[in-house]
């Protein structure tokens, strides 16, 4: 196998990835309120809140992570037809 369709595959699956990530926090935040009132009638939404903010600080360095390998593989590919070109021309 080449490198060429490796290195597509390898790019589509972290971008594939990263998205799914960006969809799984979306769907966490949706529920998240900007505003909450901390009176003790309202326990049990402090407590909704904390569970949400929880679970997305507990996905945000992953999120960071994927971000970077799509970057990193962004620019090798970049890289290798930059490369490409360059060897062409010569």
């Amino acid at each position: 196998m080449t490198f060429v369709p490796v290195m597509w595959a390898v790019w589509g699956v972290l971008v594939l990835i990263t998205a799914a990530l960006y969809v799984y926090r979306s769907s966490l935040t949706k529920d998240e309120e900007d505003q909450i009132f901390l009176d003790d009638s309202f326990d049990h939404e402090r407590v909704a809140q904390a569970a949400i903010v929880a679970k997305v600080n507990k996905i945000q360095p992953i999120m960071r992570l994927f971000l970077v390998l799509v970057a990193v593989a962004s620019v090798v590919v970049v890289g290798y037809y930059v490369m490409d070109i360059i060897n062409r021309l010569r």
